[in-house]
């Protein structure tokens, strides 16, 4: 082995040959952990919508009436807010 080759050997490539590995750093683990949570909760969202008992249109009317509903609710609110101010 020429000193050329050993100075092209990373951290990685050392820790790999003596059998060890770096530790994985809270911020990196908790990230990965949460893009797959994300990931998997998107996909069981739409395994559920592809599976519910309504109609697209029964389904879609749903939705509609729902998001009107929170955001009928949220304008209260903040009148209401401004009105106590």
């Amino acid at each position: 082995m020429t000193l050329r080759k050993l100075k092209d050997i990373d951290m990685d490539d050392f820790l790999g040959v003596i059998g060890l590995e770096r530790k994985a750093s809270l911020p990196r683990w908790l990230l990965e952990t949460l893009g797959l949570f994300g990931l998997g909760v998107a996909v069981g969202a739409g395994v559920a919508l592809l599976l519910a008992p309504k109609s697209g249109r029964e389904l879609r009317d749903d939705i509609r009436h729902q998001v009107r509903r929170v955001t009928r609710s949220d304008h209260d609110k903040e009148v209401v807010t401004r009105t106590e101010h």
